[in-house]
C-alpha cells in the first residue's frame, strides 16, 4: 500500500479523542482550540511560534520547527497547540517518548480538541498501536464544529489498511467520501484498495473520478496502467504507458514499467 499524502493528511490538522465528545456547560460541543479567539500577550506569542513551527515542519525544516515549538511552550505553557506542535515535530524526529509526553500534556489541557486528538491518533498509528488510534479518529469525525471531519476518517482508513483490515478501511473511505466527495486522498486509496481486491472495474471508475479532480501523478498513472492490464484492455494499458513515459520518465513507476514489474 502506497503512503501517498500521509504527511499532508496529518498536518492538515484533524481530530480525535476516546469516548464521547466533550460538551460545554450548555450541552454543545466544544469549539476546537485552533478556532478560538486568542487573548493575552503570552497566548498570542505562543500561537505565533506554534504557527511558525507548523509552517517550518511542513517544509521539512524540523530543527527550526522544533525550536519554534519549544518557544511556543515557553511563551505559554498552558497553550495546548504549543504542546501539540512540539509532539508532532518530535514524532517526525522519531523522539517517541518525548512526543508521547507532549501529546499527553496537550490532551490534558484540551482533552476534546480535534487537531490534538487526531495528531495523537496518528502518532499511535505510527508507533504500532493502530487499533487504539481508531477510537480517536472516530470521535474526531463526529465533532460537527470541526471544519474537515473527512480527514480523520481517511486517517482511520489508512491505519486500518496498514494492519490488513481492508473491510474497515473501505468503510472509513466510503464515509470520508460521503463527507467530502472531493477528498482526493480517499479516492486514490479506495481506487488502490479496489485494484488490490480484484475489483478492477470499480477501480477504473474511481480513478476516472480522481483525474477529474486532480492532475495525474506517476502513482495514479501507474495504478491506471495496472487496472487496464487487469481488465485486459491493452489499448488502455498502452495509453497509460505512453503517459508514464512522456510525463514521468524520472519516476520509480516508469522504471517498474521498463522492467515489467506490475505488482
Amino acid at each position: 500500500m502506497t503512503n501517498i499524502h500521509w504527511f499532508v493528511v496529518v498536518l492538515t490538522g484533524l481530530l480525535a479523542g476516546c469516548g464521547s465528545i466533550p460538551q460545554g456547560r450548555d450541552g454543545e460541543q466544544q469549539t476546537p482550540v485552533s478556532q478560538q479567539e486568542v487573548v493575552g500577550e503570552a497566548r498570542r506569542a505562543a500561537k505565533a511560534h506554534a504557527d511558525l513551527g507548523m509552517a517550518y515542519m511542513s517544509q521539512g525544516q524540523l530543527s527550526i520547527a522544533l525550536d519554534e515549538a519549544r518557544k511556543a511552550v515557553e511563551a505559554d505553557a498552558s497553550y495546548p497547540l504549543g504542546h501539540n506542535v512540539l509532539g508532532l515535530v518530535q514524532m517526525y524526529l522519531k523522539e517517541n517518548r518525548a512526543a508521547e509526553e507532549s501529546f499527553d500534556r496537550a490532551l490534558q489541557l484540551a482533552p476534546g480538541d480535534p487537531e490534538i486528538n487526531n495528531n495523537y491518533g496518528w502518532f499511535l498509528c505510527q508507533t504500532g498501536r493502530e487499533g487504539k488510534s481508531i477510537a480517536y479518529f472516530e470521535t474526531a469525525s463526529k465533532n460537527t464544529l470541526f471544519a474537515t471531519p473527512t480527514k480523520p476518517l481517511t486517517n482511520a482508513a489508512m491505519c486500518s489498511i496498514m494492519v490488513g483490515d481492508d473491510r474497515n478501511g473501505e468503510a472509513f473511505l466510503r464515509r470520508a467520501l460521503t463527507a467530502d466527495p472531493r477528498n482526493s486522498d480517499a479516492i486514490f486509496l479506495l481506487t488502490e484498495l479496489y485494484y488490490r481486491t480484484d475489483r478492477a472495474a470499480d477501480a477504473r471508475v474511481q480513478l476516472a473520478n480522481l483525474h477529474e479532480l486532480v492532475a495525474p501523478t506517476a502513482q495514479s498513472v501507474w495504478l491506471g496502467l495496472r487496472i487496464e492490464r487487469a481488465l485486459g484492455d491493452r489499448s488502455g494499458e498502452r495509453r497509460y504507458g505512453m503517459q508514464l513515459r512522456r510525463d514521468f520518465r524520472d519516476s520509480r513507476e516508469y522504471q517498474f514499467l521498463k522492467q515489467g514489474i506490475y505488482q
